[in-house]
């Protein structure tokens, strides 16, 4: 068992290519099959911890698990499985997760779950415990899976914050997310489960719809649990994943507006930077909460920062809502100066949300008329790789490179992947050389905008704040948007392409109200 375990030892540092050369030379050494042959006569006088290491050590190596060998530990296994402690139960469970259903394996399994079930209450360390949930997997029943929550629940607050982490991870990755587990114990749960899901999924591109939505109806269900502070962090958690909890954003706006105290200078700006970038608009509240949010802003004009002002203002801004006292204030020549001078590292941040700002100032203003032509730039006649598949597609559909334009810059930097005029009835797509620049009501322009997902709400075709502020002053420049995802765009044929522009451009149906998604203060 020494020997084995110690090879193990020195063969999982290994990298692949290195792995598969140590083990030619393991399995061909002249003293390997003997030591298989010893184990194989001794595997019914063994200790317990030495038969469970022993194939743990041989189905890490790679020894088939079809042999006489894995089979015989197996069923030893099986017949002292009883008088196994909670340690080498872990270490068992680790070992058959990563073997083939056969008839020993199951027959083992079955046992196992038996075994832990009758002894989850007397398992104190929360390491073997997370190993059983892992093992156990994700088919474990729905009552053993609940047993294990309520044993992590006894010792999670014990724990230092990182472990605790990788609790909740084995969790989450095993379905664990019934989730009584967050409501659990202490804050220090609230603080895992927002952390977590932040750092971890989204620095890895981790985008469960089913592990948030989970998370947010439990949350939503027991709101009356948790205090404000505690919402906004989960809030603020969601809004980096680009996930919209709406009924909960709900829940909370009404919680607001009935006493917005609370809400200090560091919870104000992390609740107009979740709604403005998730793009929400409480239902049946828009104006009162909107009012709320900047009378608070209000209060903190005295004293706030400059950056601190820009950050309010934008938020406020993407929403489509001019708070005119803050306005006058960040626009002041000493504050602009000063915003711009300090801190050179997100000096071109600051530059491109000021330039949002001064976008929404003209275009959201009440007093902006839809211009009788928008004058516009044919930005570069090479279209981005990305872009190809929809060009050509276009190509086929209108018959003529003339019949559309390409990369079209308008003012205040907004971009159009591709531009099409249509009659006003749209039955016709009209040349563009024959229409520009002039004022002619009957000519329809169609924008056409082809985004990446994380433009959306997760798991959504709802467009997060910067695309629905793009929307929103495209329609009143006069435009029809059409946003099309490009990553499922380019998974089509090209007879399926074509087709799919083809309703967009010439369906009526293309544009309902809802799609614009604008968000005006009228």
């Amino acid at each position: 068992t020494n020997c084995l375990t110690t090879l193990w030892r020195l063969f999982k540092n290994l990298s692949e290519d290195q792995r598969r050369y140590e083990k030619r030379l393991i399995f061909e050494h002249p003293a390997f099959v003997p030591l298989c042959q010893q184990l194989l006569r001794d595997s019914r006088r063994m200790t317990r911890g030495d038969l469970v290491f022993s194939l743990h050590a041989v189905v890490n190596l790679g020894v088939p698990q079809n042999t006489l060998l894995v089979q015989t530990f197996l069923r030893v296994c099986q017949e002292k499985l009883n008088r196994l402690d909670n340690r080498y139960v872990s270490v068992l469970a680790s070992t058959l997760a990563g073997l083939d259903k056969d008839k020993n394996v199951s027959a083992l399994q079955a046992g196992l779950r038996l075994l832990v079930e009758q002894r989850i209450p007397d398992i104190g360390d929360i390491f073997i415990l997370q190993n059983l949930m892992r093992c156990m997997g994700k088919d474990a029943p729905v009552f053993l899976k609940k047993k294990l929550e309520m044993a992590v629940l006894k010792e999670i607050d014990h724990l230092t914050f990182p472990n605790a982490q990788r609790v909740f991870l084995a969790l989450a990755a095993m379905n664990y997310c019934s989730i009584p587990i967050l409501n659990a114990c202490s804050e220090k749960i609230l603080e895992i489960c927002c952390d977590l899901v932040v750092r971890l999924c989204h620095n890895a591109h981790y985008r469960n719809v089913k592990l948030f939505s989970a998370v947010a109806n439990y949350v939503t269900s027991t709101v009356y649990l948790w205090d404000k502070r505690q919402i906004i962090l989960f809030l603020s958690a969601f809004e980096m994943l680009g996930f919209q909890p709406s009924e909960l954003m709900d829940i909370f706006a009404e919680k607001v507006t009935e006493d917005p105290e609370f809400l200090n200078l560091k919870y104000l700006l992390i609740v107009l930077r979740v709604y403005s970038q998730l793009n929400y608009v409480p239902r049946g509240q828009k104006h009162l909460f909107f009012e709320t949010l900047h009378s608070c802003l209000n209060k903190y004009l005295p004293h706030i920062s400059n950056t601190e002002l820009l950050k309010a203002v934008y938020s406020l801004c993407i929403l489509g809502y001019l708070p005119h006292l803050a306005l006058d204030q960040l626009l002041q020549k000493d504050n602009l100066d000063e915003l711009l001078q300090s801190g050179v590292l997100y000096k071109e941040q600051k530059e491109r949300m000021l330039h949002c700002v001064k976008a929404c100032m003209e275009l959201d203003s009440p007093s902006f008329t839809k211009p009788a032509f928008v004058l516009t730039e044919e930005f570069s006649s090479l279209v981005p790789f990305n872009l190809r598949k929809a060009r050509e597609a276009l190509l086929e559909l209108l018959g003529d490179e003339n019949m559309f334009r390409q990369n079209v810059q308008l003012l205040h930097k907004y971009h159009i992947d591709f531009e099409i005029r249509m009659d006003s009835e749209r039955k016709k797509v009209l040349p563009v050389t024959a229409t520009d620049d002039h004022a002619d009501s009957s000519v329809q322009r169609l924008a056409f905008l082809f985004v990446p997902l994380s433009a959306f709400c997760v798991g959504t075709t709802h467009p997060q704040g910067k695309l629905a502020m793009k929307k929103r002053h495209l329609n009143k420049l006069g435009y029809r948007v059409i946003v099309i995802m490009n990553k499922k765009f380019q998974e089509m044929t090209n007879e399926d392409a074509v087709e799919f522009l083809k309703g967009k451009i010439y369906s009526r149906n293309a544009f309902p109200s809802s799609e614009v998604n604008m968000q005006d203060n009228n």
